[in-house]
């Protein structure tokens, strides 16, 4: 197995009971329903994504919830990645999630997953959880939080052409650019290359409000060609770029060799498969060789 260090900046986990109940969260939250009510769609748990992450050589992921519109569903997500986390020995960072238009109760919550040691927050969805990116001054609490911080904040994006598929939504480049100019001094990371947003900092005045923002390459193999890495690059350069797979949509192991046939300089790959996402998250390199360990 390959020692080479690689981070996955984008991976989602659930807690047991969402598993095993699955049409009781669907009947609690709408855009759950919209994604699992299908038996067919993959509902991981950090035991799971660590032992793809042990299968595929991954050193560390960076795990994300789920947005959640109600506020109480977050803290409990929040818990499981909280302490999934701490009993992962470094190999699993954490993303907390809330629902960021409840304002001042939604901070709150931001508030104490920092405190805990959450790396950030996200991914937080306007389509699932009921608000427009078109309208910032609504989410301005939660973004204060982060910028008091310095946390960065994981964003669902898509794209404004192409295919429909569940969960694409609305987070369209046009859409997300007023809250990016709202918030200049914001950390962001927007999912699935920004919907496309990357190609639009040919644009001079697009590249100047998206100077802050990292892209990520989660579910990249249902949206683009392997080529994409090269053109982002190109365009962004390796350190606005991190690899996430969005596992267990995309598994681990085979997308990371896709990744690595893409053409990519060893200066840009050590940049892209680790260190900018060590770098944006705070991410301390778990010991040399500790044994993987299940998580529940």
């Amino acid at each position: 197995m390959s020692r080479e260090t690689v981070v996955d900046a984008h991976t989602h986990v659930f807690p047991p009971e969402v598993a095993h109940d699955r049409a009781a969260f669907a009947g609690r939250d709408g855009w759950f329903a919209h994604l699992y009510d299908d038996p067919r769609a993959t509902i991981a748990s950090a035991g799971d994504l660590l032992a793809s992450m042990a299968a595929a050589g991954v050193t560390q992921a960076v795990a994300c919830g789920f947005p959640w519109r109600d506020l109480g569903l977050c803290r409990e997500h929040n818990a499981y990645l909280d302490a999934v986390a701490r009993t992962s020995r470094g190999r699993l960072a954490w993303l907390a999630t809330v629902p960021p238009g409840l304002g001042p109760d939604a901070a709150a919550e931001a508030q104490r997953c920092l405190d805990l040691g959450a790396a950030g927050l996200g991914e937080l969805n306007a389509d699932a959880q009921g608000f427009d990116w078109r309208e910032p001054a609504s989410l301005a609490a939660v973004v204060d939080v982060c910028v008091a911080r310095d946390r960065p904040l994981l964003l669902h994006a898509s794209e404004p052409v192409g295919h429909e598929y569940r969960g694409k939504g609305t987070a369209t480049p046009d859409r997300l650019l007023p809250f990016l100019s709202a918030f200049p001094n914001l950390r962001v990371v927007l999912a699935h290359w920004g919907g496309g947003l990357p190609f639009y900092e040919l644009m001079p005045e697009v590249a100047a409000v998206a100077a802050r923002v990292v892209y990520d390459s989660a579910a990249s193999t249902y949206l683009y060609r392997p080529q994409v890495f090269r053109t982002v690059l190109d365009i962004v350069g390796p350190e606005r770029v991190m690899f996430g797979s969005d596992f267990p949509v995309l598994r681990q192991a085979p997308f990371l060799r896709r990744v690595r046939e893409a053409g990519l300089r060893t200066d840009e790959a050590t940049l892209v498969l680790a260190d900018t996402a060590r770098q944006l998250y705070g991410l301390v390199p778990p010991t040399p060789h500790q044994a993987d360990e299940d998580s529940t």
